[in-house]
């Protein structure tokens, strides 16, 4: 019998109309659909009337699901996994089941489709021929310059995921310890309240500070720096 596929699928980030139609049709077609929050995507599904069983999957549950996801593709079922939102993997569960499935010898799929990273660093006006992306920093200073150490002064483009509550901690943090970079701070992409900010750090921040922004922190950023 040939073995299930396991299908990597991008969802939207924000606005739900951001679905492509091949994930539509994975996701319609696969036996069960492996989720980070079985809630939100529910909402997903609904939308495009995927009737699929949505089973939970997260990294914490990993030792305890990959028997159940090895015996569905051997039964030549196939699945499909999704986060939240956005391409599963990058700063999401699925790594260490991508990485069991492929080391067995079983097919992995991407679907490829919206990414908060590539969205952010194609508008944000600054280098695109060399990034590195860092997802969430550590939460400390210290671990957060020993990290920024690394990057910063080398000719790529640095891309950060932070909280509203750290943001402009983070922004204070660089101009003080290394350089006034150039940034762009994509706020809620493809969302209703969606909104950016650029140019020099300090320019940045007194942006923030004039919108009394710590005072109400609120949004998911991706923090472009160069």
């Amino acid at each position: 019998m040939e073995k299930g596929k396991l299908y990597v699928v991008a969802t939207p980030i924000g606005n739900l109309s951001d679905m492509t139609l091949r994930a539509i049709e994975v996701l319609k077609s696969v036996a069960f659909v492996l989720s980070e929050d079985t809630r939100e995507s529910k909402k997903l599904l609904d939308r495009y009337e995927i009737g699929t069983q949505l089973i939970s999957y997260r990294d914490q549950n990993h030792e305890r699901m990959i028997g159940k996801v090895l015996e569905k593709l051997d039964m030549g079922l196939d699945l499909a996994l999704i986060s939240d939102a956005g391409t599963p993997l990058i700063s999401d569960p699925g790594f260490k089941l991508v990485r069991d499935l492929m080391e067995k010898g079983y097919d992995v799929v991407s679907i490829p489709g919206a990414s908060a990273v590539i969205a952010a660093l194609s508008v944000s006006g600054l280098p695109t021929d060399r990034f590195v992306f860092l997802g969430f920093l550590p939460k400390s200073d210290e671990r957060r310059k020993k990290l920024l150490e690394q990057y910063i002064n080398l000719e790529n483009t640095i891309v950060i995921y932070e909280s509203p509550q750290r943001l402009t901690r983070l922004l204070r943090l660089i101009l003080n310890e290394f350089k006034d970079m150039d940034v762009y701070l994509a706020k809620d992409m493809s969302k209703m309240r969606e909104e950016s900010f650029s140019g020099k750090i300090s320019d940045v921040l007194q942006q923030l500070q004039e919108r009394k922004f710590d005072e109400n922190p609120h949004g998911e950023f991706v923090c472009v720096f160069r």
